[in-house]
């Protein structure tokens, strides 16, 4: 297993590969059988259908029962009364794609071909209705998909070779409502049986068929699927020689990305770095994109073990400030007074409207004063927004104040987005085994700062009151646009400020908030489950 479940265990991971190498063949026949007993029937077919592509992919000669020439005039009639009525059983559609995928696999192309083109179009283009709601996926027992590539690799096989270029194009124009097509020579060999016979001659025709289709002209940004696939033939034909040659004619971010990656991929860390550089020198008004390409200029230095990375680190930073590059900059040195330091420099240059960067740092310095009016003045809307303090002070100055005694949903709730900017969720969807640069966590930083409490009685007033301001803002905002999904989160805060404070100044604010909200009876069952119930008497 090359990358592990979210949320699973890594060692359990561990174990079923080791459990898997442990069994003999017979025995993971029998695993796999009683497997597929103890699946529901969606989940049983599409794993009979990996099972049966596998089999036919690996060399041993397999193949599924092809269907016969009946069953193959039974499924055009069926798409044809389909389409003429509108809509079709998904059922029986799924029995009749697996025959297409069976004459696929048998390499009967022009079975597949035939097949795959009577249902495929007329499904994506919404002419025949399943029943789903929104994706066929929702209600296709059967991989779409992956149906929809062999189509296009069947389009590939019987086409004459001088027009195969324009036989693919036409399949994905076809079924690309159905199908994954951002780097479609890479899909047409994952779904072949076998190599894909003259693809050295058809190289240089689908560039020279899509090159037609972008233009001379380059489109501007955002990036569209031609882009993507003359990219991907240039990498074919010319590696990152021929990205760099795109790259530097266009300057748009998306080019300019491939290139970088195209380097990255192969381990070239010198040529990366500066591939890097003079990217995130030409690229044109995008500071996001520019720190993207600093990001990637500060990777290579850390993995060829430069000096100069923390300035380049420092660098992306003020580019294109976010609390992740903020951190990395910030982690750079181990020294706790250079940490300090930076720190102070940091907020000088900080912008005046990242306050959740801001806030951070008035916290690294200890000044909670600063940081709690940062919180006071915060809209009780749009707390996910990058910028926004609430979810990184409202959880801290909980853990400073109240600790362990705040509610447990509360201090989950509250701690689950402490740090989570964009950046670092992209981030989740990486493989381990990816390079990266160090960012510790915001806990860590305060740890080695020192900041484990609010000192002084003056400090603890504002606090308390900055966040009393945020959770009434935030109950406010809730409520005034009908934000149910939110009241959860508008009560937690609550329950944490009652937390900090138990005083009967407390008791009275949290008295006044249900009176205030009486109208609300969702917010108010919130609030009696993260408060608990009023007293009555």
């Amino acid at each position: 297993m090359s990358r592990r479940r979210k949320g699973g265990s890594q060692q359990r991971d561990n174990d079923v590969d080791s459990a898997l190498a442990a069994l003999d063949a017979d025995e993971l026949r029998e695993a796999a059988r009683e497997m597929f007993l103890g699946l529901d029937q969606r989940a049983h077919d599409r794993a009979v259908d990996s099972l049966i592509g596998r089999a036919a992919r690996n060399g041993s000669g397999w193949k599924p029962a092809a269907p016969t020439d009946d069953e193959v005039v039974e499924v055009l009639a069926f798409a044809k009364a389909a389409e003429r009525i509108g809509e079709a059983d998904p059922s029986v559609v799924d029995e009749h794609l697996r025959r297409g995928s069976a004459a696929f696999l048998r390499q009967d192309y022009d079975a597949a071909h035939c097949i795959f083109g009577a249902l495929l179009r007329p499904i994506g283009e919404g002419e025949i209705f399943l029943g789903q709601d929104e994706m066929v996926d929702e209600v296709l027992g059967a991989d779409a998909g992956g149906c929809a590539a062999q189509y296009v690799v069947s389009a590939y096989m019987i086409a004459s070779p001088a027009k195969r270029a324009e036989g693919v194009r036409a399949a994905i124009e076809e079924v690309r409502s159905l199908g994954h097509f951002w780097e479609p020579i890479r899909e047409l060999e994952r779904v072949a049986v076998g190599p894909l016979p003259g693809l050295d001659d058809f190289l240089p025709q689908w560039r020279a068929l899509v090159a037609r289709e972008v233009g001379g002209e380059r489109r501007s940004d955002p990036d569209c699927d031609e882009d993507r696939w003359l990219r991907e033939v240039v990498h074919r034909l010319e590696g990152a020689d021929g990205l760099a040659k795109i790259a530097r004619s266009t300057r748009r971010a998306d080019d300019l990305r491939a290139w970088c990656r195209g380097l990255v991929e192969t381990g070239d860390w010198n040529a990366a770095l500066a591939a890097f550089d003079e990217a995130a020198g030409t690229v044109a008004d995008r500071e996001y994109v520019r720190g993207e390409l600093l990001d990637g200029a500060a990777l290579a230095a850390q993995e060829l073990g430069r000096n100069d990375l923390p300035a380049r680190l420092e660098r992306a930073w003020r580019v294109a400030p976010s609390m992740l590059r903020l951190r990395r900059w910030l982690a750079s040195t181990g020294d706790k007074t250079a940490v300090q330091t930076r720190a102070a420099e940091a907020l000088e240059a900080c912008p005046k409207q990242a306050h959740r960067q801001r806030a951070f740092l008035h916290l690294l310095l200890g000044e909670f004063e600063p940081a709690a009016k940062l919180l006071a003045a915060a809209p009780g809307l749009g707390w996910s927004d990058h910028g926004h303090p609430g979810h990184l002070l409202f959880s801290l100055f909980g853990d400073l104040l109240a600790g362990e005694t705040a509610p447990t949903s509360a201090r989950r709730a509250l701690t689950a987005h402490r740090e989570m900017d964009i950046e670092e969720l992209e981030l989740m969807t990486a493989a381990e085994d990816e390079p990266r640069l160090a960012a510790p966590g915001i806990d860590q930083f305060l740890k080695e700062a020192g900041v484990d409490r609010i000192p002084g009685d003056a400090a603890r007033r504002a606090v308390i009151a900055a966040m009393r301001k945020a959770a009434e803002h935030r109950l406010a905002g809730v409520t005034e646009k009908k934000r149910r999904r939110h009241y959860a989160h508008a009560a937690e805060i609550v329950a944490v400020c009652v937390a900090c404070d138990r005083s009967s100044e407390a008791a009275r604010w949290v008295a006044s908030i249900r009176t205030e909200y009486r109208r609300f009876p969702a917010l108010r069952a919130e609030l009696d489950r993260a408060v608990g119930s009023p007293c009555k008497g």
